[in-house]
């Protein structure tokens, strides 16, 4: 995080996303995967650490498989020819001009203002009540000795004679995807594929997260009242 200077002078807190170069990989059609998805990936892997699998979704490889497809007549389908990728998301959707190879750059958020940013939380290991939750824990008076951070009764008894479901206890914090909705985008630097996002987003540096337009619609006022009706008290 950083903060950049709007003309006015006013300081604006930011999250510096590199989202670029994204290659597509595949592209989903309904002919062929019954459904429509492109598949993006970012940040190339060595190829000593990806399996024969991963670099023959990027790259034609000989096999015997192979072989008999192109023998038996099937069209083989069409690979992007680029490195093995570390992160690679599929999003849904029908993409007009999408391709297998194709670049996809910063600038593709021309023109956006918002966008949803989708990460996975710090993961803090297991924590107490009062830091996974909130808790504001025990009172520091007389009689309560050496639990002061503990959660205190969970309200049970011999009739329901155990603990409802979801109640809010000590365990496992963060390490859990969370999405940041309609976060505004500041500023993008096409010479380096940078995004300026205002806010925090999920994760730690360096981690990977997926960038889209938001598709939360803000509502501006609501509909006008019937003019015949009048509110309860008016003259």
């Amino acid at each position: 995080m950083t903060q950049v200077f709007d003309a006015d002078g006013t300081a604006v807190p930011v999250t510096v996303i590199e989202a670029g170069p994204c290659p597509v990989l595949t592209v989903r059609t309904p002919a062929r995967d019954g459904y429509s998805a492109v598949q993006v990936g970012f940040l190339d892997k060595p190829r000593r650490l990806a399996s024969r699998a991963v670099r023959g979704q990027v790259a034609k490889l000989d096999s015997k498989r192979g072989k008999r497809l192109a023998e038996g007549g099937v069209t083989p389908a069409a690979k992007a020819g680029c490195e093995p990728k570390r992160f690679v998301r599929e999003f849904r959707g029908t993409f007009e001009g999408a391709e297998v190879g194709q670049v996809l750059t910063v600038e593709v958020f021309e023109g956006v203002g918002s966008v949803d940013v989708v990460g996975t939380t710090k993961g803090r290991g297991t924590a107490g009540v009062m830091k996974r939750h909130g808790f504001k824990g025990q009172r520091a008076s007389h009689g309560v000795k050496k639990v002061h951070r503990h959660q205190g009764g969970t309200s049970m008894n011999t009739s329901p004679a155990r603990v409802f479901k979801g109640k809010r206890m000590a365990g496992r914090f963060g390490n859990e995807q969370s999405t940041m909705r309609n976060l505004k985008l500041v500023r993008i630097d096409k010479d380096h594929n940078l995004l300026l996002v205002r806010g925090a987003i999920p994760g730690p540096n360096g981690s990977f997260v997926v960038v889209k337009q938001t598709n939360k619609i803000k509502k501006v006022g609501g509909p006008a009242a019937p003019a015949g009706k009048k509110k309860a008290g008016a003259k």
